[in-house]
């Protein structure tokens, strides 16, 4: 059997248990097939188990150690690892957590969405960070068709639970509050600033303009949506004042002028 041919039946005993997917693997005077077969199959399953264990810190901590490891050998064979890279491995957890028997338990998915979009937005790209002296440049009839280029990073959600508070615990590695829920989900974003991921949430007018403004909606349309939550006299004070705090915490890359 050419060795591509034997590399790719050895591949498909790993994800299957099944011994006839490597038949080249041969035993000698100090282990057969079999347990040399097992050692890697165990081996295997052990590293993926780490890998999300690493990236899933806070399903972790809800779940416990003996309860997450039974969970994650359901979620390989479930979903057997399909990329050169683990880093990708854990991308159908939070489906997976929303499922049978884990969905009685609804916070674990959501957990497993907010760390997901936590790697995300550390991996990001790099981009430029335009600072308030952008904001210098712009001619005051120019305001209205002002946009924004936003940081690669910037993950966007809506949470029921106060899975960021637990998974703050769960790296630190302190007592987790209770799990507490709301009856509806609130908006959240995550970004990175340098080499730190942040979070926080958002009021319902902010979250609306954020996407818009990420949707490349423009400043005047952007103001003239804040009206649906903001008396009209206030809504220029309301814009600049989103404005500002998307530049001071790094969220913008770069302001745009449309012609």
């Amino acid at each position: 059997m050419p060795l591509r041919a034997d590399q790719q039946a050895f591949q498909e005993h790993l994800q299957s248990g099944d011994r006839r997917e490597a038949p080249a693997i041969v035993g000698d005077a100090r282990a057969d097939a079999e347990t040399r077969l097992a050692v890697y199959y165990q081996a295997y399953r052990l590293r993926l188990v780490e890998v999300l264990q690493n990236d899933f810190a806070g399903v972790h901590a809800l779940l416990g150690t003996d309860t997450f490891r039974q969970m994650t050998l359901d979620y390989i064979a479930a979903h057997p690892s399909e990329h050169a890279s683990v880093r990708w491995f854990g991308r159908h957890l939070a489906e997976f957590l929303a499922g049978p028997p884990y969905a009685e338990h609804p916070e674990l998915a959501e957990m497993a969405r907010f760390e997901w979009s936590w790697a995300h937005a550390f991996d990001a790209a790099d981009a430029p960070v335009a600072g308030l002296e952008a904001m210098a440049q712009v001619a005051p009839d120019a305001w209205a068709d002002l946009r924004l280029a936003f940081q690669p990073g910037l993950q966007r959600l809506a949470l029921r639970f106060n899975v960021p508070a637990l998974f703050d615990a769960a790296t630190r590695e302190t007592d987790p509050p209770p799990v507490t829920g709301h009856p509806e989900s609130l908006p959240w974003m995550l970004w990175r600033r340098e080499l730190r991921v942040h979070w926080r949430s958002l009021e319902a007018d902010e979250a609306w303009a954020l996407d818009g403004a990420v949707d490349g909606k423009r400043f005047g349309e952007l103001c003239a949506g804040l009206c649906r939550w903001n008396a009209e006299d206030e809504v220029p004070l309301r814009g600049a004042s989103l404005l500002k705090t998307w530049l001071e915490e790094g969220l913008v890359s770069r302001v745009l002028i449309s012609s």
